[in-house]
């Protein structure tokens, strides 16, 4: 298999996809069974074997899997190779109770990379490029996977990982990097101290890059192209499924395609667990029906997305989902109205008075639930007058209200006082749950 343009699996005709796909599906049921006791014990609950499952339009007949299933299977209960054949453990933070492990045989390190590396040659990485690593490396995915799937496409890669940021802009200069990973609200940091160092955009080789690990809206990429002088594009992934390379952009920007010959993309409703028809919003879940060490059944990513099979103007005819517009669990219930972040960074970076640095406070007083939403101006903005601002303020609070269907606070900042982070941006402030 090439490890960047795969003509063959990436145009694939449907009919041949799901041939693909379903073969890849018995094989997995059935070694899952055989080896990991946790799936065997749910499958002889809903009475299945794995002779019952032929192919994809199976799938539904399997159980879900969850976040919690391989926290409580802490941390190698859902291992389904032994651990001789491991070579690399990655691990989720844990900030919200035990850590999720995964495993990887060198095989899934392989498929892993190849999938990077095929996301990063779909917007214009090539053999002479330098791809500038930002993601943090360690137990957390982002770093290696694009690491990896650059030096397996034969690119020239810079482990810089995160921090000391005006000596990532001085690499910029030195080094020629012309591809750039990190997260969104990292590359926002990036260009703000490259104006501050006085570092002219147009001086840089900087094409591309590829920011994930967070959400971040149409607008964000706006300001991220004008301000770096690329084209943005998303990459998608998560640890339990293999990390960044599960999904990307390609270089026209119109959804991300996924590599569905590895990861069988399902979309559900969150509530009752029934599938939806293309073009329908809901949860997306997914089957990895190539990984040896931790395979997952209907991984349930409380993402919510909608698919498209349409062709993309690339010609690839790998199925493609939305940007997710919120998270099931990252939702925030406000005097009973569902809140997503995304929603709120919207209208912000739409009305252009502000920078998109933003946190959301929600708190409750005696009964009733509060939300405050402190926005930082922008250096022109703090030398405004009072009136002015307070001129703004309404304005943001009028767009909120109207957007959210809940009144909210507004509170303009000072320029540079929200706190700038190099992984992922911490928006919310929920003193609710304190």
């Amino acid at each position: 298999m090439s490890c960047f343009w795969n003509e063959k699996e990436e145009t694939m005709s449907r009919h041949e996809m799901e041939l693909l796909q379903s073969y890849r599906l018995i094989e997995m049921v059935r070694r899952i069974y055989n080896n990991v006791p946790f799936y065997k014990q749910k499958f002889d609950e809903a009475g299945i074997k794995p002779e019952d499952i032929r192919g994809i339009e199976d799938l539904s007949k399997l159980p879900f899997t969850y976040k919690q299933d391989i926290r409580d299977n802490y941390p190698y209960g859902l291992f389904c190779a032994p651990l001789e054949d491991v070579v690399r453990i990655h691990a989720s933070s844990g900030t919200t109770g035990k850590q999720t492990v995964v495993g990887y045989t060198q095989k899934d390190i392989n498929d892993w990379s190849d999938c990077v590396a095929r996301a990063l040659y779909s917007i214009g990485t090539r053999k002479n490029d330098f791809v500038h690593v930002s993601y943090g490396y360690g137990l957390f995915t982002g770093g290696l996977g694009l690491h990896y799937g650059a030096e397996r496409m034969g690119a020239i890669t810079i482990p810089v990982s995160t921090g000391n940021t005006k000596r990532q802009v001085q690499i910029f200069q030195d080094f020629g990097s012309s591809i750039i990973c990190c997260t969104p609200s990292y590359a926002l940091y990036i260009a703000e101290t490259m104006e501050e160092m006085g570092v002219d955009k147009s001086a840089l080789s900087l094409k591309a890059g590829f920011f994930g690990a967070e959400p971040w809206t149409e607008q964000m990429r706006e300001e991220i192209e004008r301000r770096l002088g690329i084209k943005a594009r998303d990459i998608y992934g998560l640890s339990e499924i293999s990390g960044p390379g599960v999904a990307f952009e390609c270089i026209e920007g119109k959804g991300m395609h996924i590599n569905e010959d590895f990861f069988i993309p399902e979309i559900i409703d969150p509530d009752t667990g029934e599938v939806l028809p293309e073009g329908s919003w809901g949860e997306l879940v997914f089957t990895t029906v190539t990984k040896e060490c931790i395979p997952l059944l209907r991984y349930r990513t409380r993402d919510i997305s909608c698919l498209t099979y349409e062709k993309c103007e690339c010609g690839r005819t790998l199925v493609r989902m939305k940007k997710p517009s919120g998270r099931t669990d990252d939702m925030l219930i406000i005097r009973g109205i569902n809140v997503f972040p995304s929603q709120i960074e919207s209208v912000l970076l739409e009305l252009g008075y502000a920078t998109p640095y933003y946190q959301l406070i929600v708190d409750r007083k005696g009964n009733l639930d509060t939300l405050e939403v402190d926005v930082e101006m922008t250096n022109e903005m703090f030398s405004d007058e009072v009136k002015g601002l307070e001129s703004v303020e309404a304005e943001i609070k009028r767009a909120l209200d109207s957007t959210l269907n809940i009144s909210a606070k507004v509170k303009l900042v000072e320029p540079k006082s929200l706190p700038r982070v190099e992984g992922k941006a911490k928006r919310v402030i929920d003193n609710r749950k304190a």
